[in-house]
């Protein structure tokens, strides 16, 4: 049986694993980043590996799911992040089934049974009426990725692909889907086995590795509630061998979750940089976003990191419910006092099943920052207050930075753009949410 699995606009790790088991498992399996190349394929099965609600709306899926030429003969299932959310998945994609959650084990038996209420994680139609079973937590071990050949010419925030090292995390943030997605028990894969794959993927053509995982520094998390650091140095050195120090990243670290020892490990054995998900510089808002800790704490961080001689990248989210000028303000303060190496700005986006998408729903357009007209200082630009509160602070981050940035024609209108291009996705992530509510 011939298997295409489909990861839009780049290979995810999470597509490759999946290839890696289907081909394993007997199938012949091939991996595609378009979806129209799967419309020509001989395929007999379509597996979309989906990984953002934006691509339930994108029109070439859209098109290649409900058009009759794509279809033929062929099944078509979807999984990847978007499983989370089964109903609205099956309500905008004429897909044949969804896998549900963790989907090594599910799609293997749904590829050689089909859809059967047997199967643990799947959801389907069955008379109108949408089934879902149970999903359960795949085995951390798997055979080698399906890597394409041409992994080596993508490129995701610098790195040509993440590897996991373990799944699960313990924090709760609202607007994160991880912990529902993966749970909040740590579950890490063997060294011997990440290695192994770092291996093929460098033969393969990849020159850079970004770890991930929920956030880096939980690798063979404790039961005793603390981190592992023996372990997770011990982890960054092996990579370091394979890879080189300087072609290794650990994006996503929790501030509550770093020390020394851990920072000067990513000075020794990575790129040297650290990515902290800050979010706010408002005590109230990081209560909000259920983050665990307060803007003390994210200083602190920070401080520590340059201390030890790493640079340090900060996320921040704009546009939550209920954020008010001066929790905004207080965020721009704490990027004046930090001098951050690079600033991420996002807006909130309300992704299904989360604490923030239930706030989201609750909120009235009239008081959601995401709808509302500015009428500040950018009124003649014609954004809302979420898009001139990105626009507003990637513009002072760059010139807060520890090097700033000059200000640029080219840079002006880049950061523009993308404020009005999130904030766009973001109001059609809310009506899709609006559409499904209750």
């Amino acid at each position: 049986m011939k298997i295409t699995i489909v990861s839009p606009d780049l290979y995810t790790y999470g597509a490759m694993v999946i290839g890696g088991v289907v081909r394993d498992a007997g199938f012949d399996a091939t991996l595609t980043k378009n979806p129209d190349d799967a419309a020509e394929t001989d395929a007999d099965v379509i597996l979309l590996s989906l990984y953002s609600t934006l691509h339930l709306l994108d029109e070439r899926i859209r098109n290649f799911v409900s058009s009759s030429a794509a279809r033929g003969d062929r099944l078509i299932y979807a999984g990847g992040p978007i499983s989370a959310y089964p109903d609205i998945v099956l309500g905008e994609l004429d897909v044949d089934a969804v896998i549900v959650g963790e989907g090594e084990e599910s799609t293997v038996e749904l590829l050689n049974n089909g859809v059967s209420e047997d199967i643990a994680g799947i959801a389907f139609r069955n008379d109108g009426e949408i089934i879902l079973t149970e999903p359960k937590p795949a085995k951390i071990e798997r055979p080698m990725p399906l890597i394409p050949d041409d992994i080596g010419g993508q490129s995701i925030r610098g790195a040509n692909t993440y590897i996991e090292t373990h799944r699960g995390c313990i924090g709760a943030c609202g607007f994160c889907q991880v912990p529902k997605f993966f749970g909040t028990k740590i579950r890490s894969r063997e060294i011997e086995d990440i290695i192994a794959e770092i291996e093929e993927f460098k033969r393969c053509g990849v020159r850079r590795i970004a770890i991930s995982g929920g956030t880096s520094s939980l690798y063979q998390y404790g039961k005793s509630g603390s981190v592992n650091t023996g372990a997770f140095i011990e982890l960054l050195q092996a990579i370091a061998g394979v890879m080189g120090p300087r072609n290794v990243s650990v994006p996503d670290v929790r501030v509550d979750y770093v020390n020394e020892e851990v920072l000067h490990a990513i000075h020794d054995f990575t790129m040297g940089w650290v990515y902290y998900g800050i979010e706010s510089g408002s005590d109230s808002m990081l209560k909000t976003m259920r983050k665990g800790v307060d803007s003390e704490a994210n200083v602190y961080a920070i401080e520590l990191a340059q201390q030890c001689g790493v640079k340090v990248g900060g996320s921040f989210i704009v546009g939550y419910p209920a954020e008010t000028t001066s929790d905004y303000e207080a965020t721009k303060g704490l990027i004046e006092e930090t001098f951050l190496d690079d600033v991420f700005v996002s807006i909130a986006e309300p992704i299904p099943g989360t604490h923030l998408s239930e706030l989201v729903l609750k909120t009235d357009d009239s008081e959601n920052p995401t709808f509302i007209a500015h009428a500040g200082e950018y009124k003649a630009l014609k954004l809302t207050e979420s898009e001139a509160r990105c626009f507003d602070l990637t513009l002072h981050a760059q010139m807060c930075k520890a090097v700033p940035s000059i200000l640029t024609d080219q840079l002006y209108q880049a950061v523009l753009s993308d404020a009005r291009q999130q904030g766009g996705d973001v109001r059609s992530v809310t009506r899709l949410l609006q559409t499904y509510r209750g």
